[in-house]
């Protein structure tokens, strides 16, 4: 059952802050339409400024889906501007990706970077989900990304990248912010 701070509307305390952006300079059949480098998991201190940025370029933004294990917490409505934006989250959409849904339905599917990947890293993935023939999938990218010697692919642990046919739930046990979970789809998005 949810608590009232997840039920509540979440009213950000500052300015939203310029988002890491890159978006596809047009959409078209690519995967993804870009990619999205948060400096944090603080849904709270991080969407505000990417629905700021997605709004000037698709429109009003009124929902937003995210993996409910990678982020530091939840709600179901956020306060950006005139505009509240319901945010959805769910099990079994991988944590690579996050899926705004515009005022007039159309979909955009962002890459999420998670916030220790190396700036090369970073931009390299982020450049790769917003071309606009990448046909390459969120997870995808961030596994092809080089790493740091020690460090796991991006930032997101394989401990997730294998999932049970029946329940689409980890094969392993232990969830949490390792920023894992594979299913869903993906389609790809110039520095905002």
């Amino acid at each position: 059952m949810p608590t009232a701070t997840q039920r509540a509307t979440m009213i950000p305390p500052s300015p939203p802050s310029q988002p890491r952006l890159s978006l596809a300079p047009t959409r078209g059949q690519a995967v993804l339409d870009g990619g999205w480098w948060p400096r944090s998991w603080d849904p709270v201190a991080e969407l505000p400024g990417l629905v700021v940025a997605l709004s000037e370029r698709y429109g009003r933004i009124r929902h937003i889906m995210l993996n409910i294990h990678t982020w530091d917490s939840r709600f179901r409505r956020l306060a950006v501007g005139p505009d509240l934006v319901r945010i959805g989250w769910f099990d079994t959409l991988d944590p690579a990706l996050l899926i705004a849904i515009t005022g007039r339905d159309d979909q955009v599917d962002l890459l999420v970077v998670p916030p220790d990947t190396t700036p090369e890293a970073a931009e390299r993935a982020m450049a790769t989900a917003a071309d606009p023939a990448n046909l390459t999938h969120a997870p995808d990218i961030l596994t092809a990304a080089p790493t740091p010697q020690g460090a796991t692919t991006a930032g997101w642990s394989d401990a997730y990248a294998v999932w049970d046919n029946e329940g689409g739930s980890a094969a392993s046990s232990g969830v949490h912010r390792s920023h894992t979970e594979s299913t869903t789809r993906s389609r790809t998005g110039v520095h905002a």
